[in-house]
């Protein structure tokens, strides 16, 4: 199945879509009484708010002259409108309160679960995915989800309870003149829709030729070069014309139906409202129903209607939760690292005996690549090695097998005479550092990139990893020393900078195995000197 696919799949509101979107819905039982308290707000809120139009009939009636057995005066019955509005507003208080306090710690439960899922993941899940698509996936779709659990389903409960019950106390109130509505309104109504769903099809249509224009425009600038080498400008603007003439007769067409159900609306619908009204002040003139009961069922209609157009984008909003949580919940079936998790309070100290037994290798997005073919070689603890070869050949590919970044395709790596898969991940890969030939810095300070290697470590031992890597001299030239903040990705530091500080990280890691790959190429050989005896890159450690 295609990505697309997928999407389409997971964003339909249908019984599949349902069950993922309660798989979600596990989150928040833990504050499930919270939420019991919430929806308990919910239900008398829209049984309180039910209730003004009936109140407020009885107000007119008074008004008029009609006696009422219930109620003696107008001040009664305004009083009883006031405390109606009070309640409401007290429930309604009580209602966003606990559904907002159930959100935001469930959808923070989420995010972390989200999160802690994908760093547990192989790193065969990110060749496939852009780091962009993920972070979407703790912003916008949990965006989409925090939506539906603060407003989307308390208000698809509200219209629900408003649409049902309204609708009995209208039969209820007044069942000639609710029998005549619904004798006229739904055809009305079918009608609407069936001419609006056409319109929105063509509207689409407008778009699709829109886009298309667009995509000239794009492929005309990013090509521009070409474009003016082959003296090609005006065929495209030929070409870009002719998008726009289609792009014009779709947009009047669509603007010419969009007119007709304009008029559509305002004549039919609105004869329907005056059809009704017609109907019920002859009920009122003929005394079958008091002016009232009239005013009262205008407002419930009202009620009733805001609740039948409200189901439609809470439908909406639906499906676009439906999708998100489909999304995150194929997230968070996925299998972890192979061993992450496990033995984490582990502490071994590997003596750094490396061993590749005929290894072969190809990455999981490159199926019929072979980087790596029965390679076999081994490394004594205390041995440096150095590992040479031409751009390609899969250093750096051993360096990630080594590190279980990924498995062998064929073929076992030992360490200290045991396979690696026999070791828990976390104390497997504590036992080993890494300067890598593209450096990353977070965007901290550098005493807090140096100190990655270690949390923890004290101001002392961070310090002299800094001289060991030759970086203290210029950390201590910025004003802010230790607390100054590099940047994202340590983009305010030049590249022999970062390097240094990469280095101090290692070294203060102090692993057993000790990993550089190309990790100096950015500094000069002075630097690079002073790095290896101060920072006692020793065979001790090591490095590869």
């Amino acid at each position: 199945m295609s990505e697309t696919e997928r999407e389409t799949k997971t964003g339909r509101l249908g019984k599949e879509g349902l069950a993922r979107l309660l798989g979600v819905f596990r989150f928040a039982l833990p504050y499930k009484w919270i939420f019991a308290v919430g929806l308990v707000a919910l239900i008398l809120s829209s049984f309180t708010l039910l209730s003004f139009p009936y109140y407020a009939g009885r107000l007119l009636d008074l008004a008029t002259g009609k006696t009422d057995p219930h109620f003696t005066s107008l001040n009664q019955v305004a009083g009883i409108l006031v405390l109606v509005l009070f309640v409401l507003g007290v429930f309604s208080f009580i209602r966003v309160y606990t559904f907002s306090v159930v959100a935001e710690r469930a959808l923070s439960d989420l995010r972390a679960s989200v999160f802690g899922k994908m760093i547990a993941l192989p790193m065969e899940f990110f060749d496939r995915h852009r780091a962009g698509e993920l972070t979407s996936r703790i912003a916008s779709d949990v965006q989409s989800l925090q939506e539906t659990f603060t407003t989307t389903l308390a208000e698809l409960l509200r219209q629900i309870i408003t649409l049902l019950t309204g609708i009995a106390l209208l039969f209820y109130l007044t069942p000639k003149l609710t029998m005549f509505m619904l004798a006229t309104f739904p055809v009305l109504v079918i009608l609407a829709l069936a001419f609006g769903k056409f319109i929105r099809k063509l509207s689409r249509n407008t778009q699709d030729k829109l886009a298309t224009s667009n995509a000239l425009v794009a492929e005309a600038l990013q090509g521009i070069g070409v474009v003016k080498a082959f003296t090609n400008e005006t065929l495209f603007l030929a070409q870009y014309r002719k998008a726009l003439s289609e792009v014009v007769r779709a947009a009047i067409r669509s603007a010419r139906y969009r007119g007709l159900l304009i008029s559509f609306v305002i004549f039919v619908l609105f004869g329907g409202i005056v059809a009704v009204a017609w109907y019920g002040a002859t009920l009122v003139q003929s005394g079958a129903m008091s002016v009232g009961d009239l005013f009262s069922f205008v407002l419930y209609t009202t009620f009733v209607g805001g609740s039948i157009a409200g189901l439609g984008d809470i439908y909406a909003q639906l499906q676009r939760a439906v999708g998100a949580s489909g999304r995150l919940l194929e997230l968070l079936a996925r299998d972890e690292e192979p061993g992450y998790g496990r033995g984490k309070k582990d502490k071994i100290r590997f003596e750094g005996r490396v061993e590749f037994d005929n290894v072969s290798f190809f990455y999981p997005t490159r199926p019929g690549v072979l980087v790596t073919n029965r390679m076999s070689f081994s490394i004594h603890a205390g041995e440096t090695v150095a590992l040479v070869g031409s751009s390609g050949a899969g250093k750096s590919t051993l360096i990630s097998l080594l590190l279980r970044f990924y498995e062998p395709t064929e073929g076992c790596i030992r360490v200290d005479g045991q396979a690696v898969g026999s070791y828990a991940l976390s104390t497997y890969r504590e036992n080993i550092g890494i300067v890598p030939q593209e450096v990353m810095l977070f965007g901290g300070t550098i005493y807090e990139n140096i100190a990655f290697g270690k949390p923890g470590a004290t101001r002392e031992e961070v310090t002299e990893a800094a001289r060991k890597a030759n970086a203290l001299e210029f950390i201590e030239s910025f004003p802010d020393g230790f607390n100054t903040v590099v940047g994202d990705r340590g983009i305010t530091l030049s590249g022999g900078q970062r390097q240094r500080i990469a280095i101090a990280r290692a070294i203060l890691k102090d692993p057993a195995i000790l990993v550089l790959d190309e990790a100096t190429s950015s500094l000069d050989a002075e630097s690079e000197y002073l790095i290896q005896h101060r920072g006692n890159l020793s065979p001790r450690q090591g490095p590869v």
